[in-house]
């Protein structure tokens, strides 16, 4: 009976310590010893974006017109069936990004677009239009999956254009061939991704629409005609480049 009670008594011992040694590992300092050891993930740049800092930028893309109407001076008649071509435009500029929040200032260069529409017979009336921009931007980037972050963000501006040989089989204007320019207000809507290809590298892909307002032709004798809300819908790849190494 003692060696029975002996045995018993070590047994219990035995038990008394594994439940304490078991407890002392509740907080999840170590897995159980019958779970697998959590598995490391590694990724060339980790999974954030870069938190802040100056950097420059640069952009090139493709550009479709947009043209809402033509009116012309009284008594000639307006061209119907208005339409701006496509282009290219490209981009430069810097900004400074905290956090979430950041901000840049843009210039862009567009290409000459034609313009076409219809006066007497189609496509009868036609015009190049080109731009220059420059635009302050402010965005919100959305957060950070896998080193890709959406963003959103909206600028404004003044933008130089620029109207030239416009020709017509009916007036305004027919005599008067040379190029009209002029300063308008410019707004901009943006949407994108941006994606962290190196510590300090950025690829930019987006969309941007541009509001250009009114345009006019010169003034002859017989008038002029103005072209309404003129505007582009883009789509942009660049790269933002950051001075300083950003990598956590």
């Amino acid at each position: 009976m003692r060696r029975y009670r002996k045995t018993f008594i070590a047994a219990g011992a035995l038990a008394v310590t594994s439940a304490a040694a078991y407890a002392a590992d509740m907080p999840g300092t170590r897995p159980p010893p019958f779970l697998p050891p959590p598995a490391v993930t590694d990724t060339p740049y980790g999974f954030d974006a870069v938190d802040g800092g100056w950097y420059l930028r640069g952009d090139i893309g493709h550009r479709w017109g947009r043209v809402g109407n033509a009116s012309t001076t009284a008594p000639f008649t307006a061209p119907s069936d208005s339409k701006l071509g496509d282009g290219a435009v490209g981009t430069v500029g810097g900004g400074y990004k905290r956090n979430w929040l950041r901000g840049d200032v843009t210039v862009d260069l567009g290409s000459s677009q034609k313009y076409t529409g219809t006066t007497l017979a189609p496509g009868d009336t036609t015009a190049k239009i080109q731009t220059s921009s420059i635009l302050a931007n402010g965005y919100l980037d959305l957060g950070s999956w896998f080193g890709f972050t959406p963003y959103v963000g909206a600028g404004a501006g003044a933008t130089y254009l620029k109207m030239s040989d416009y020709q017509s089989a009916g007036a305004p204007p027919f005599t008067n061939t040379s190029p009209h320019r002029q300063w308008n207000f410019t707004w901009a809507a943006m949407a994108g991704v941006g994606w962290r290809v190196a510590p300090n590298m950025v690829l930019d892909l987006g969309y941007r629409y541009l509001g250009f307002g009114d345009l006019n032709t010169n003034t002859d004798v017989s008038g002029q005609t103005t072209f309404k809300n003129v505007a582009a819908h883009e789509v942009r790849i660049g790269v933002r480049w950051y001075f300083d190494d950003a990598r956590h």
